[in-house]
């Protein structure tokens, strides 16, 4: 057995499920079994807080514990580590390498993750700990001499290979649609994982916009070659289904941001409209995205941050020649695919602030839930180097 220290979020217990955010995660010690022959024992220096973090911090959509049907578990799927002993069968790795982490969990026949690591794939410990283990395959070696910093990699690890992978499926879908090899034009909502895919579509040519309300992620998003709309245009631009058929001044408040808003894209594209629209957010804004599309369109995403369940009217979808992408992290190949590009293109996180102590980790669970983060990529400290 190897024991450490970690972060540990354990599993609801009645009342527990309400208890204050800043008690979910608990630092304490963490036994677990010995190398396989093909895991690797590493040491985490830095990690990059995500999203799917919040939603088990929060028990929201799921308790991953009880989900797992563990009663305690470490959380944490993005990062960078090194190495300090492979199992007997790993060939790839030594001592004292330094690695990306890649999340995918349990991978179906065609390397398609179905769980992710240290999230909802059973028996796997994340990076909230001074040691922990992964199987090899989790495990990508950073280029010797590379350009990006640890940090930087540790932000890369789980949202911009997400943003990558889903890009090329996405940039596929409207250039089967559309016939066209001129650039298509970009636009996303949401935070990380739109960020990147944003700078990687200018990178390849695309007229790109990304919509924020934080000031902060305003002034980043204008010096990188993206251009910025401000979300608070339109205050009222949360859709509510509910609230929208019982309420008459909802409807007219909200009526009243998306008219601005769908004039606002018009104006911009010379009345096209959006031929690629990334959105990370789901039910709030997805009824004015799909109004906002070219004919045809692309609609795509890899995750949801407000409001998994959304309706849609077919027959409209059918005639606009819309396409909706749906994807989930990555395949090993289009992780490879996602780093060779970045040292070569400077694709990267920007460099950032000090990353968050390690003892600071409640806070910034807690400040991440509530929407107190400016930072895209808000990484924290593990085992950094000396």
């Amino acid at each position: 057995m190897i024991t450490t220290k970690a972060w540990v979020l354990h599993q609801a217990q009645g009342a527990g499920a309400a208890e204050p955010l800043a008690d979910r995660l608990r630092e304490e010690s963490f036994r677990f079994d010995d190398l396989s022959a093909e895991e690797v024992l590493v040491e985490p220096l830095y990690g990059c807080w995500e999203g799917n973090m919040s939603h088990a911090v929060e028990r929201d959509p799921i308790d991953i514990c009880r989900q797992r049907r563990e009663e305690r578990v470490v959380i944490g799927n993005a990062g960078v580590v090194r190495v300090l002993r492979p199992g007997a069968d790993v060939r790839s790795l030594r001592e004292g390498d330094l690695c990306m982490v890649f999340c995918n969990g349990v991978a179906d026949e065609r390397g398609y993750p179905e769980k992710i690591y240290a999230y909802d794939a059973p028996g796997t410990i994340g990076l909230l700990a001074r040691r922990t283990k992964l199987h090899q395959r989790q495990l990508i070696r950073i280029p010797d001499g590379s350009r990006l910093s640890l940090q930087q990699w540790a932000a890369f690890s789980l949202r911009y290979v997400t943003a990558w992978a889903n890009w090329h499926a996405a940039h596929g879908c409207w250039r089967a649609l559309s016939g066209e090899e001129t650039p298509p034009g970009v636009w996303g909502w949401g935070g990380g994982v739109s960020y990147a895919q944003l700078t990687l579509a200018t990178l390849l040519g695309c007229p790109a916009t990304m919509i924020s309300s934080d000031l902060n992620r305003i002034g980043l998003i204008e010096t990188s070659r993206i251009e910025a709309v401000d979300r608070r245009e339109f205050p009222h631009l949360a859709f509510d289904p509910e609230a929208y058929a019982a309420d008459a001044s909802f409807k007219e408040r909200y009526f009243a941001s998306e008219k601005q808003f769908l004039r606002l894209v018009e104006e911009r594209t010379g009345g096209r409209g959006v031929d690629i629209f990334i959105d990370f957010i789901g039910l709030p804004v997805y009824r004015a995205t799909l109004k906002a599309l070219a004919r045809p369109g692309v609609i795509t995403t890899a995750g949801w941050k407000e409001g998994m369940l959304l309706s849609t009217v077919r027959a409209l979808e059918c005639m606009h020649w819309h396409t909706h992408v749906h994807t989930h992290y990555a395949r090993y190949d289009q992780a490879l695919a996602a780093i060779a590009f970045a040292e070569e293109n400077a694709w990267a996180p920007p460099r950032e602030e000090e990353p968050h102590r390690w003892e600071d980790v409640p806070k910034l669970a807690v400040a991440h839930v509530r929407g107190e983060i400016s930072s895209f990529y808000p990484v924290y400290e593990i085992n950094p180097p000396s």
